[in-house]
């Protein structure tokens, strides 16, 4: 059904703050020929997003959807090979064009960074994905192409090297510079609220398996949640704010089919330095988590919050965005003993430039290399679904995407 469509790529959402920014990157990256639709609830915004994007975006076509509108999302999904879509929180308004397009064979991309959507998509969607060949690929953006990438590119390496299955891995934020997306607030202040109402989310949202769809896992993986010292590096160590949906993220790929190892285990931290000045940073920050979270889960507390808090659709300026950047590094241990390094890093806020970058590399991905990508249709993670030729196009953008032995391997 797929070369019957008559787009190749739709961005929904194209008229929110991410949205434009995605739309921008597409018209930079696409190549000629690609047929690129933009879809949103306003016609006349999405035209004034379309005309300040160029001539090379004049005929872009516009799509009215709605995500409260069934009917229209299914229209879209039955008219694209592929979907990219901004709208959130995924909570609130992502079930239903994720399922219209698992039904119609439409491939998917998000940049959700929410534990009980996509374990909700899982449920809802996964077989019936399966069955119509639709990639339906969660969290394409900081969250967590970086993270899921970082682990796809040491297993990758440790194999070629005949060094064995992956072991204890660790994701390191050795920097991070840029702003924190108001969209990205919202998500977290719904679940945060859905867990304080219903002690059954709380669970899932606390499993370290809940998106692995039944599918074992090492033991000992849970989530970091005190400061410690890292006998590794010699650092104290806080935990890193997006580690308990990262991690889920990563566990998803090892259990759709990643072979990372029977005792792969991994965890994301912030380094805060070493000593006393360290161990009172890593303090700090935890701390200041337990009650973020506290607040985003009190209604009354949380209007309060709002006030200083970046609101849906917001962001910073085009000057703050380009000065942000970020570099990740995750390190493992191979079943033969020999330490890797895996470096993720890139200009741009990773909120908000990278991401769009990201995404819209994700959907260029599905759209132009389908046929590189996997076959297998689900709710699948970015390093399933498009591995090595994401890595490649993320590369070609700039991205830092590599890896290599451990100076630690030689001790």
């Amino acid at each position: 059904m797929a070369h019957e469509r008559d787009l190749d790529l739709t961005l929904f959402g194209a008229t929110g703050f991410v949205g434009r920014l995605v739309a921008e990157h597409l018209v930079r990256a696409a190549p000629t020929g690609l047929r690129v639709g933009l879809a949103g609830r306003s016609r006349e915004r999405l035209e004034a997003v379309r005309d300040g994007l160029g001539p090379s975006a004049a005929a872009w076509p516009l799509l009215l959807a709605d995500s409260e509108d069934e009917d229209s999302l299914r229209a879209l999904a039955e008219r694209s090979r592929v979907v990219l879509t901004t709208v959130g929180p995924y909570q609130r308004h992502g079930v239903p064009l994720a399922s219209a397009c698992a039904a119609a064979g439409t491939d998917y991309a998000d940049l959700t960074g929410e534990v009980l959507f996509v374990r909700e998509l899982i449920e809802r969607c996964h077989e019936t994905a399966r069955a119509s060949g639709a990639r339906i690929v969660v969290s394409c953006g900081f969250d967590s192409v970086p993270s899921d990438l970082a682990v796809h590119l040491l297993h990758g390496r440790a194999r070629a090297d005949g060094a064995g299955a992956l072991g204890d891995t660790t994701m390191r934020v050795r920097h991070a510079r840029g702003g924190v997306s108001g969209g990205t607030v919202d998500s977290l202040r719904l679940q945060q609220r859905r867990v304080g109402a219903d002690p059954a989310l709380g669970r899932i949202v606390a499993d370290p398996a809940a998106l692995s769809g039944g599918a074992p896992i090492a033991a000992g993986q849970p989530d970091v949640r005190r400061p410690f010292l890292d006998a590794e590096t010699g650092e104290w160590n806080a935990p890193f704010v997006m580690a308990g949906y990262n991690t889920r993220v990563v566990r998803r790929s090892d259990a759709l089919g990643g072979g990372y190892g029977d005792r792969f285990r991994y965890r994301e931290v912030l380094p805060t330095g070493r000593r006393v000045g360290g161990r009172i940073r890593a303090a700090a920050i935890a701390a200041g988590m337990v009650v973020g979270a506290a607040v985003m889960a009190t209604p009354w507390l949380g209007s309060i919050v709002d006030r200083v808090l970046p609101a849906p659709g917001d962001g910073p300026s085009e000057q703050r965005r380009s000065s942000g950047s970020f570099r990740l590094e995750t390190t493992t241990r191979a079943s033969s003993g020999r330490v890797y390094r895996a470096v993720v890093a890139a200009q741009g806020d990773p909120g908000y430039a990278a991401t769009a970058v990201m995404l819209g590399q994700a959907g260029l991905s599905l759209a132009v290399d389908g046929d590189r990508c996997t076959t297998a249709g689900g709710v699948l993670t970015p390093a399933v679904a498009m591995g090595d030729v994401l890595v490649e196009r993320l590369r070609a953008q700039g991205f830092t995407l590599a890896v290599a032995p451990h100076p630690r391997s030689d001790r």
